[in-house]
């Protein structure tokens, strides 16, 4: 069964993770057993994290201590700064997308000083700071993993938390003090970055980077933003600094002048059709971080023959009223996008060091991972939260 068979995309960046690629023989956990298996309260040695784990769907996240990966000679250790939380750690603690494998420590938007390299690493050092985002691992044998797309691996691609490596042990992510895992999955933070700025643009931030560099976005594109929010502020910063034309599109007439301080050339209030007629059959691109399914039609109208609609969002139902006349009379593209690849997210951060992009967050200390949660789901971050150790 290829990776693609075993995986569930939610959501921008979302999976159903937890599939088994191993032939380790794994204990089945039952609802019963997992309150009566040995985790601990928090504390750690050098061959164990402290998380916060969600131990049941709906339950508080829990301080408790779990197992690191076996050591190996492709093996980074860090020890956590920060960690970003993606809609998808949410759905993941909610079950949201199917059945999550608890107990699960979330956070796949990773920033940490590294404590221990294999002696194969060579690209990273003792007190580097590096960054992991929500893969951690791939086949390498593959077509695509050797044409550098191992983020599409067709084999077994690894994901940062609720997975299994190829060993059988369970992936933690980063709401803890402790990662470790392969080498060619953690990537050193630029100098001009702060741990907080990196730490977003591992997820949220080469997921809206990888597309429009993979379609073209330069100078004399004109580019829509749907939802000017944790990935749109991305998406504005980045094409702007391509030398793109930059028009946002939301509902908040409040973010307008956060669309300005960003770069955005115009900002479209959704409600407002005289506003959005304006743009008619202008735009090269659509970065749709917020998709609305039942207006294809509006969408066709913005974009100019052979444009491109970008995928950033998925919906919870399956798409719907696509025009495949104006489609096919207008040649538009209408392109999937899934998170990015090692190379993507290097040049990700190299560009947004060389180029002021910046994450906006809100930050919370680690020991505050419930009420940051609480925070997301009423969708109050400006425009992403961070976790803090």
């Amino acid at each position: 069964m290829n990776s693609f068979a075993k995986l569930t995309v939610l959501g921008l960046t979302s999976f159903r993770p937890h599939v088994v690629r191993s032939t380790v023989k794994l204990p089945r956990l039952t609802a019963a057993s997992l309150f009566q298996r040995n985790y601990t309260t928090g504390t750690t040695d050098n061959e164990n994290l402290s998380g916060w784990a969600c131990f049941e769907k709906g339950g508080p996240l829990i301080k408790s201590g779990f197992p690191l990966t076996k050591f190996g000679d492709d093996s980074v250790e860090l020890d956590i700064i920060c960690c970003g939380i993606c809609g998808t750690d949410i759905h993941c603690i909610d079950s949201g997308w199917g059945p999550t494998n608890y107990p699960m420590v979330a956070g796949h938007e990773i920033v940490g000083h590294v404590t221990r390299v294999g002696k194969n690493v060579k690209h990273l050092k003792l007190g580097d700071r590096a960054g992991v985002g929500c893969q951690c691992g791939s086949c390498k044998k593959c077509t695509n993993c050797h044409d550098k797309k191992e983020n599409i691996c067709e084999d077994c691609a690894v994901w940062t938390f609720n997975d299994y490596w190829d060993n059988g042990d369970k992936t933690y992510g980063g709401f803890a003090d402790k990662w470790r895992g392969d080498k060619d999955f953690a990537f050193k933070i630029p100098v001009k970055l702060s741990s907080v700025d990196a730490s977003s643009i591992l997820c949220g931030g080469v997921s809206t980077f990888a597309p429009l560099k993979r379609y073209g976005v330069g100078a004399g594109s004109k580019i829509a933003v749907l939802g000017l929010g944790g990935l749109g502020h991305f998406g504005v910063q980045w094409a702007k600094a391509m030398g793109a034309e930059v028009v946002a599109y939301d509902v908040v007439p409040e973010k307008a002048k956060d669309a300005k301080l960003l770069g955005c050339d115009d900002y479209v209030l959704v409600q407002n059709p005289k506003e959005a007629e304006a743009h008619y059959n202008s735009f090269t691109h659509i970065l749709a971080t917020k998709i609305l399914n039942k207006n294809w039609d509006e969408y066709f109208k913005m974009l100019k023959k052979n444009g491109t609609f970008i995928v950033c969002d998925i919906p919870e139902i399956p798409f719907s009223g696509i025009n495949a006349l104006e489609m096919v009379a207008k040649q538009i593209n209408i392109a999937g996008t899934f998170i990015g690849a090692p190379n993507d997210i290097e040049e990700s951060l190299s560009f947004a060091a060389e180029n002021g992009i910046r994450t906006w967050a809100n930050e919370f200390p680690m020991s505050q991972v419930n009420e940051a949660i609480k925070y997301v789901r009423e969708g109050k971050p400006k425009y992403r939260a961070v976790l803090v150790n």
